[in-house]
């Protein structure tokens, strides 16, 4: 019988040798409210940027996952505990993106139907709604701290691609919803008007979209026939096949 051999001894290691490296994470909170996309800001209480508006967020212990450290400082800093939808969609890790030391941050994208009363707490001074349109303008209503402007405008991508891809837009509506609450999600996120007949026929054909209550909503103002309630599909992210194209990209 062959012998293995005995892997070679690992050579000391010293930590100290290497330049200060961290790693954060940055959340971008999305919500449908008064009829635009919003985005949860925070205004950071200390340096560096102290006073300026910026995505929650902080950086990741030492004995915690990325996932963790996302859920913890998205608590932390803005009382929200929970989300729909949380995945993580991309890194950020220029050299000069952060006065401190050399971070990388993993950004994460959380998909709310309502936020809820903000308590801002750890190092975050206050927290607000802020309409996504209003800082990702030509001239912005506020500036953003480090680089989250450019991390806000991917995350909003992410979301406007995953909505013509998967069913992410049950994450932005109630438990039970119509298809009017789901086609108002892709209008406002989109910015586009869609036909709400061929809207029907096309998440009513996708499997896993969405299943129906049984029962229907509670009639409107105007009247006329309520209108039928649904439920998420089983899967969190159902395919759409074939997708749900905007205008322009068909």
């Amino acid at each position: 019988m062959t012998r293995r051999s005995a892997l070679p001894a690992t050579p000391a290691y010293d930590p100290h040798a290497f330049p200060p490296f961290a790693v954060t994470v940055d959340m971008v909170v999305l919500t449908i409210a008064d009829g635009r996309l919003q985005v949860v800001l925070v205004e950071r209480g200390a340096p560096p940027f102290e006073g300026s508006w910026a995505l929650p967020g902080g950086f990741v212990h030492v004995d915690e996952s990325l996932d963790a450290a996302a859920a913890r400082e998205l608590t932390e800093e803005t009382g929200v505990r929970a989300a729909k939808h949380l995945d993580q969609f991309g890194a950020y890790g220029d050299p000069d993106r952060d006065p401190r030391m050399r971070v990388v941050s993993v950004a994460y994208l959380a998909i709310l139907p309502e936020i809820g009363a903000l308590a801002a707490a750890s190092d975050a001074r206050n927290a607000e709604l802020v309409a996504v349109d209003k800082l990702l303008r030509r001239r912005p209503a506020r500036q953003l701290a480090f680089d989250h402007r450019a991390i806000l405008r991917d995350a909003v991508e992410v979301a406007r691609t995953k909505l013509e891809t998967t069913s992410v837009a049950t994450a932005f509506v109630d438990r039970e919803f119509t298809l009017t609450d789901l086609r108002v999600v892709y209008e406002t996120i989109w910015g586009e008007t869609l036909d709400a007949g061929n809207f029907r026929r096309k998440v009513l054909s996708t499997p896993g979209f969405v299943t129906p209550t049984g029962y229907r909503a509670q009639p409107g103002p105007e009247g006329g026939k309520p209108p039928d309630l649904y439920r998420a599909g089983r899967t969190r992210l159902a395919p759409l096949d074939p997708p749900m194209r905007r205008t322009g990209r068909r």
